[in-house]
């Protein structure tokens, strides 16, 4: 049986393992199959591709957009995309861009929280990278204002926590037409963290294509009750580990996978 990571993060978004690292990674763990989807980025896609040619690791070109939806945020997964189409990529310049000003916003935050960062401390980290809030995380260790990684989101940046700035501009239906003018297919990203279930429909009714519910947050009741509701409304299922190397030391590459029948079905309503 072979087996497929659909949700894998490099060093071109907010992961630690540059295209080639995650492709010797992926064959280590004996994957047929991994799905780069950095956020807001598809830098490392023509690079994964390269470094796995002479390889049986199929490299498919993903992306993760951040949304939000009635103030909260949204994480979209696109698959089978055109990683080349010039139309998305001058759209992710924007989207870039949004994310450099965010991060100016949320260390204002933290000014105001009595935690003083320099932002180039931030962007040292990020480097070339879509900047994110692991890179402040990271800045914040770096800098010995907290820790850990998860103590500065549980401190400070989560999504509920006190210097969190939502601020992104793209909507849920602007994020999904993104993905599909690009000829990919829209799939909602760990979908446990809306809790709200309805939003999935109201997704759906955007022209959401698929579902991720193989996901290592995910308990056996969610996984049952998020198929049953794929099923219903006629959505994808997809799944993956959500790998970023040694910023998630937890998550190991490949840890949740799921079949290349369901890749293939994936393909499949992709070409439908």
């Amino acid at each position: 049986m072979k087996y497929a990571d659909l949700h894998v993060h490099s060093l071109a978004s907010d992961g630690t393992f540059n295209p080639v690292q995650l492709v010797k990674e992926s064959l280590k763990r004996n994957l047929a199959a991994i799905a780069i989807v950095d956020h807001d980025t598809v830098d490392a896609i023509e690079e994964a591709i390269a470094a796995a040619k002479d390889t049986d690791l199929e490299i498919i070109p993903g992306i993760e957009l951040t949304a939000q939806h009635e103030g909260q945020e949204i994480h979209i997964l696109g698959y089978f995309l055109d990683y080349r189409n010039p139309e998305l990529l001058e759209q992710l310049k924007l989207l870039q861009a949004n994310r450099v000003e965010r991060v100016y916003k949320i260390i204002k935050n933290l000014k105001e929280l009595g935690v003083d960062l320099d932002p180039g401390a931030v962007f040292k980290i990020s480097g070339k990278s879509t900047v994110g809030r692991m890179h402040i995380a990271r800045a914040l260790v770096t800098e010995g204002k907290v820790s850990s990684i998860p103590e500065a989101f549980r401190k400070y940046i989560g999504d509920r926590s006190p210097a969190y700035v939502l601020g992104f501009d793209l909507s849920v239906p602007g994020a999904i037409k993104i993905i599909q003018d690009a000829g990919g297919l829209s799939v909602l990203a760990h979908p446990y963290l809306l809790r709200n279930d309805a939003l999935i429909t109201e997704f759906k009714g955007f022209g959401l294509d698929g579902l991720e519910i193989y996901y290592p947050e995910h308990s056996q009741s969610m996984v049952n009750f998020y198929l049953d509701l794929a099923k219903k409304l006629n959505l994808s299922v997809t799944g993956g580990s959500d790998f970023h190397g040694s910023a998630k030391p937890d998550i190991k590459l490949g840890m949740m996978k799921v079949s290349l029948e369901l890749v293939e079905k994936l393909r499949q309503g992709k070409n439908d």
